[in-house]
């Protein structure tokens, strides 16, 4: 009999904020799955979940390779979905690590994807996990949307071009992935009117949280684990109220 594969979204990077399902389940699986670059033994998410781990938890280490070479990525996929399998057909269950949610921007969507191609019925629970924008948010006492309004998430490897359009037709935007293309992200803040309010976040909820107001493209690049929220210029939302907005 299969064990069952599960997702569990460790949250931004605090212990504490885990959900209770996810410390249920970590203090039981028998093996515990934790992605890391082959260039390093670091994973994040390993450290968050740690306290909360069976002490008799075996640990594997899956390898996802930070590269766009696609022969290469769906190698590295199919390596760690049959390492995954292997581990489920003994019968184990096993619980996949990711920082923040697992359906957002995350490692497990490939896994995911290749253990249905060569495993369809394969039992998977996913359990959702607190994002870095939320907590961002939380620890700002940012409002990411109300009423009418919408809220984009972006990944900030897209072209400068395209980030100002999304963020044109947006009241509230979230760009993740903020560090590589900065100065692209930066310009197209600017080019909205959007840079003097930007908040730039980063390590939240982990050690050497910082989170400053106001990104320039002559900033230095920020750390990895960075993000943006991004709201309507000052002028832009004034110019809403003054039209009889929400308030």
């Amino acid at each position: 009999m299969s064990g069952t594969l599960y997702a569990v979204g460790v949250g931004p990077g605090a212990p504490d904020l885990l959900t209770l399902r996810a410390v249920r389940v970590l203090g039981k699986v028998p093996v515990i799955l934790a992605a890391a670059s082959p260039r390093n033994d670091a994973s994040a998410a390993l450290e968050t979940a740690r306290p909360h781990l069976s002490p008799q938890a075996r640990i594997l280490r899956l390898d996802f390779p930070m590269t766009r070479e696609k022969a290469e990525l769906r190698a590295a996929w199919r390596k760690a979905a049959q390492t995954t399998l292997a581990v489920l057909a003994g019968g184990e269950d096993a619980a996949f690590l990711t920082i923040g949610d697992p359906l957002i921007y995350s490692t497990f969507g490939y896994l995911l994807r290749t253990v249905r191609e060569l495993a369809p019925e394969t039992p998977v629970e996913v359990i959702p996990g607190i994002t870095s924008f939320q907590a961002t948010a939380a620890r700002t006492q940012t409002i990411l949307c109300e009423g009418e309004q919408s809220l984009r998430i972006l990944p900030g490897i897209r072209r400068g071009e395209d980030l100002a359009a999304d963020l044109a037709g947006a009241d509230m935007a979230v760009i993740l992935k903020a560090y590589r293309n900065f100065p692209a992200i930066a310009r197209a803040l600017a080019a909205t009117g959007r840079a003097e309010d930007a908040l730039l976040a980063s390590h939240v909820e982990r050690p050497g949280t910082e989170v400053r107001r106001g990104v320039s493209e002559e900033d230095a690049r920020p750390p990895y684990m960075s993000l943006i929220l991004s709201g309507p210029s000052r002028e832009a939302a004034l110019a809403v109220d003054n039209k009889g907005g929400e308030s």
